[in-house]
């Protein structure tokens, strides 16, 4: 069959010809690819950016989660949690951050963790913003280089932070009352400073309590600085009233510390931060002078000293110059009695001007020299007694005073402590007294006194009697008759009697003859010659002068 076509090649069909291109790869590729490089860059950056990672033992894991609690240091985000676990020996849990590169500073050996979580106290409140953020570890660090990466977290945060210009200071005391960690530090009342720690002293004598003191307040402390527990009421009962002194309400509940310069001390020189104070129990002990060297002495009374306890006073003439350390009860074989024997402790130099009067005579300058001046005051008549502090109470106190009338005693120079004559206390004379009286009043024959008396009582019944029915009744007619008496008197001077209108007719007549007296006198003392020329008769008045006439226009 033939369609009148002519094929090239005897009627063969061409054969086909395979051009080979070049061949681009599918742009599908560019993806994981791209997804590698970003990947890649991302590891790096994490790698270049990644910090230090540490760890931090709390007590506890409340509040903190893995990948959500945040390390904050002064509020910046400078890491997160990573993992929590439990601590090896089961006391705690070990919690691991990772911190930013530039937190570097933080992996040193000084510086502090702590979870911030809602705290309250009396007068400060923290962490407030946790309640909506939740928990978040924070930092401060310090001044150390030391590289450390392994932490013991604390349970509260740290009362300073880092740079916080002001001083540190040490106060030492026996009984810590009711400070604690935050409570106030008061100059003159004004809040200047905080408690930031409190420790118990080596060997447990005593306590120990660091403060701050902010700047530039710090430089108020010197070394003539008196520091003294602030806390609670100090209720003062004397001769002016009832006193009630407090620095603050916040020192009431929580303590408070106050501090001021004594005014007698002229040290003003600056301590250097850490300096070691005393803190007194109150403001009058801290301003108080110095006490000195204390010397001791011992009592022996005869009686017994129900109310007497350790800590008493011991005064020298009403001067506070001491306490009472122990009471004890002795025994004399020779009289086979039991005395109370009172150990005390005393300050002669709180006794002020004289005791500067003794040193300068070289008298209380040695124990020696104090040893021949008691003995000299005691061949004077001084004694220890006991007496009153409160009669409510019943609370005694040890007074050293001069008796004139106390008996000679033989008094030991050598004697170490040095042993101070007593005698009995003054309600036990009163009561001695009192039985006396007592005993008087028995003598007296009480029985023959009341049976006078009643008779004497019986007469002085008959004599009322007398006067009631004697004297009484015509005193009262008396009175009767002087009460109509009155009446007509006063009858008589009634505004409408006639010898009224009489007596006034005759004041009247009386001044209008003395108005004619005094008139005639002023006209004598005007013309003199009218006694011998006689009164003329008073001239008509001139007329007046007549008008000017007017002035023709």
């Amino acid at each position: 069959m033939s369609d009148g076509s002519q094929l090239p090649n005897g009627g063969l069909p061409p054969l086909p010809r395979i051009d080979r291109q070049r061949r681009l790869p599918s742009l599908i590729w560019l993806v994981p690819v791209l997804a590698a490089a970003i990947g890649l860059s991302l590891v790096i950056d994490a790698w270049r950016s990644a910090g230090p990672q540490i760890a931090i033992r709390f007590q506890t894991a409340e509040g903190l989660e893995v990948g959500k609690t945040l390390v904050k240091y002064r509020n910046v985000t400078v890491g997160h949690v990573t993992a929590i676990a439990v601590s090896g020996d089961h006391d705690g849990v070990v919690v691991t951050a990772e911190l930013a590169k530039n937190a570097d500073y933080l992996a040193t050996a000084d510086t502090l963790f702590w979870v911030a979580r809602p705290r309250i106290g009396v007068g400060w409140v923290s962490g407030l913003d946790t309640l909506v953020s939740g928990a978040f570890i924070g930092a401060e660090t310090g001044d150390s280089t030391a590289r450390r990466l392994k932490f013991t977290g604390l349970e509260i945060p740290p009362a300073l932070t880092h740079g916080l210009r002001g001083i540190r200071v040490t106060l030492e005391s026996d009984d810590l009352g009711s400070v604690a960690p935050g409570a106030p530090v008061y100059l003159k009342r004004f809040p200047v400073g905080r408690v930031i720690d409190r420790q118990l002293a080596p060997g447990g004598h005593g306590v120990r309590v660091l403060v701050f003191i902010d700047a530039p307040n710090d430089r108020f402390v010197t070394r003539s600085t008196r520091f003294w527990n602030a806390s609670g009421l100090d209720v003062t009962l004397g001769a002016n009233g009832l006193k009630l002194k407090t620095e603050s309400l916040a020192s009431v509940l929580a303590g408070g510390i106050a501090f001021d310069n004594a005014p007698e001390v002229l040290d003003r020189q600056l301590p250097g931060d850490g300096a070691t104070f005393t803190l007194f129990p109150d403001e009058a002990t801290a301003m108080a002078p110095p006490d000195g060297e204390p010397h001791y002495v011992r009592m022996r009374f005869p009686r017994s000293l129900r109310g007497l306890s350790i800590g008493a006073p011991v005064e020298f003439l009403g001067i506070n110059i001491g306490s009472v350390l122990s009471i004890d009860l002795g025994y004399e074989p020779q009289t086979q009695a039991f005395p109370v024997i009172v150990a005390a402790r005393v300050f002669p130099r709180r006794m002020g001007r004289a005791y500067e009067a003794l040193l300068e005579h070289g008298v209380a300058s040695s124990d020696d020299g104090m040893a021949r001046l008691v003995g000299q005051l005691v061949a004077r008549g001084l004694r220890a007694q006991p007496r009153p502090a409160n009669l409510l109470t019943g609370q005694l106190y040890i007074a050293l005073d001069f008796l004139p009338a106390a008996a000679p005693v033989r008094f030991d120079a050598a004697a170490r402590p040095l042993e101070i004559p007593a005698v009995s206390g003054s309600i036990e004379e009163l009561q001695a007294r009192l039985a006396s009286v007592v005993q008087k009043l028995d003598r007296l024959p009480l029985d023959s006194i009341a049976g006078h008396l009643d008779e004497d009582l019986m007469g002085l019944h008959a004599t009322l009697d007398g006067v009631n029915s004697d004297l009484i009744p015509p005193a009262v007619t008396a009175l009767k008759r002087a009460d109509g008496t009155l009446q007509s008197v006063e009858r008589v001077l009634d505004d409408g009697a006639p010898w009224r209108r009489s007596v006034e007719q005759t004041v009247d007549e009386t001044r209008r003859t003395l108005e004619s007296v005094r008139s005639l006198a002023d006209y004598l003392g005007r013309h003199p010659e009218a006694l011998i020329r006689g009164r003329q008769a008073a001239r008509a008045p001139a007329p007046p002068p007549p008008p000017p006439a007017e002035v023709a226009r």
